[in-house]
């Protein structure tokens, strides 16, 4: 595990350093989670070896600080990734995020074009209205989320491994970071992802479809993978199938297009809008 002290931000941001030779991938967690509960064993699989990857925990998550006075809104964490990799000489990255984090990663690599090559965003958070998970921590006050709301949604996870997760995130952090995916950007990271002019992929489970933010992406020409026999939880209800669409991503050269309708291993082109009609942005909204 390294660390960054972030002066402005008085706190320090974790993460971990898979050395090798050649591209280097940067992978962001989603809201509530840590980079290596959901990248670790993506990142060592044979399909990415002789590269080094970065595992970012996100302020406020895993093994990173938990600044009280910071805002926790995608900008901010986008600049404190990026104060990363300009510590570390990093340019040209290959850059990942989960539901959350691509919404920070579409951030970073609006504002820092320099250091990102290629970005891979599955099932990130475009636009404002907050997802199943998201909005209803914002619909509680800030206290009574710190107070009893963080420990309820705790007993009450769905799912042990993401209870797992959440269990080191700090309530304050996942509050005002699910208070700024409600709220959304502006610009909001969807007008953001359209207007970027490096290669981008859009990965979305099976049973994730039918997609708002997927259609989003695919009529702003984005190629759109469906992952199969996966949820909103891709890298962990399908390795194999994530791992794929994610090989597929990063195969395309910086500067090319990758033509979205040609298969390739466990993944498949998705179809968002043949499936899903004209679901309502909010409502079919999935994510974080």
């Amino acid at each position: 595990m390294r660390e960054l002290f972030l002066t402005g931000e008085r706190a320090h941001i974790r993460w971990i350093d898979l050395p090798g030779e050649g591209s280097v991938r940067v992978f962001l967690h989603g809201l509530g989670c840590t980079a290596a509960s959901d990248f670790a064993h993506i990142a060592t699989r044979p399909a990415f070896r002789g590269g080094r990857a970065l595992l970012v925990d996100l302020l406020g998550h895993g093994l990173s600080d938990r600044p009280a006075d910071f805002d926790y809104r995608m900008e901010s964490q986008a600049a404190a990734v990026a104060a990363v990799l300009d510590h570390l000489g990093v340019t040209g990255a290959d850059l990942v995020g989960h539901s959350m984090g691509g919404a920070v990663a579409i951030h970073l690599a609006a504002a820092r074009p320099d250091l990102i090559a290629r970005l891979v965003v599955a099932e990130p958070n475009l636009y404002a209205g907050g997802g199943a998970f998201s909005s209803p921590v914002a619909a509680q006050s800030e206290e009574a989320f710190v107070t009893r709301g963080f420990s309820r949604m705790l007993a009450l996870a769905g799912r042990a491994d993401y209870a797992a997760r959440l269990r080191l995130a700090d309530p304050l952090a996942v509050h005002r970071s699910a208070v700024a995916l409600v709220g959304g950007s502006t610009p909001a990271a969807g007008d953001l992802l359209a207007g970027l002019a490096m290669p981008r992929t859009f990965l979305v489970g099976e049973s994730s479809l039918p997609d708002a933010d997927a259609e989003k992406a695919a009529a702003f020409g984005i190629p759109v993978i469906e992952v199969p026999g996966a949820g909103h939880n891709l890298m962990l209800d399908n390795p194999d199938g994530f791992t794929a669409a994610l090989a597929r991503s990063l195969a395309e050269a910086p500067g090319e297009r990758a033509d979205p309708t040609e298969p390739a291993d466990s993944t498949r082109p998705a179809n968002p809008a043949g499936r899903a009609g004209r679901a309502d942005p909010v409502s079919g909204h999935r994510h974080a």
